[in-house]
C-alpha cells in the first residue's frame, strides 16, 4: 500500500483544504514552503491539483498540511 488516499464526491478532500487555507489568510506558495521546511515534498503544482480534486492527496501530506492550517482531520474530512 502506498499511502495515498483518492478523494472522492462526497468528500472533497482538496476543497476543504483550499477553504481552510483561504479562511486563514494562507496563500499556496506559503503553505507550500511551510510544508517543505517541514519535510514534506511538494511543489505548488501539486497542491493546485490536490485543491481541485484531480490528485490524490498522501497521509503524510494531508497530516502536514493539517499541522500547519492548525486544523483537524474532522475539518479536512468533512463531508459536502
Amino acid at each position: 500500500m502506498d499511502g495515498k488516499i483518492k478523494q472522492d464526491t462526497i468528500i472533497p478532500i482538496g476543497k476543504n483544504i483550499r477553504e481552510i487555507r483561504m479562511g486563514k489568510g494562507i496563500g499556496q506558495t506559503e503553505l507550500v514552503r511551510l510544508l517543505q521546511l517541514q519535510g514534506v515534498d511538494m511543489t505548488r503544482e501539486t497542491l493546485v491539483k490536490i485543491e481541485r480534486g484531480i490528485q490524490h492527496i498522501y497521509a503524510g501530506q494531508l497530516k502536514a498540511i493539517r499541522d500547519q492550517l492548525g486544523t483537524t482531520y474532522d475539518e479536512l474530512l468533512k463531508a459536502e
